[in-house]
């Protein structure tokens, strides 16, 4: 089971969290990607842009945030941070 936390942050205030679960057999990148657009679907916000910042933090760490420059329309949140929780 591949289990990753979402949570939408404003004003120091986590104001939003999922936890998406993916059963699939597919590769981790595959199931990080699926696993994001599913929460974005769900709040209907649109699809972050990985930077390359946010590639670093998530191979270090399993975890990273995407603030407004992530994003191509404003958003009304201060940032999105994703961690995986559980991998298979």
């Amino acid at each position: 089971m591949f289990r990753m936390w979402v949570k939408i942050w404003k004003d120091t205030r986590m104001i939003e969290n999922t936890v998406i679960c993916r059963d699939e057999q597919d590769t981790r990148t595959h199931k990080v990607f699926h696993a994001l657009e599913d929460a974005c679907h769900e709040y209907n916000y649109g699809i972050p842009i990985w930077l390359d910042k946010n590639i670093r933090e998530f191979k270090e760490s399993s975890k990273t945030r995407f603030y407004q420059d992530n994003f191509i329309d404003p958003i009304e949140f201060d940032y999105m941070e994703l961690h995986i929780i559980e991998e298979d």
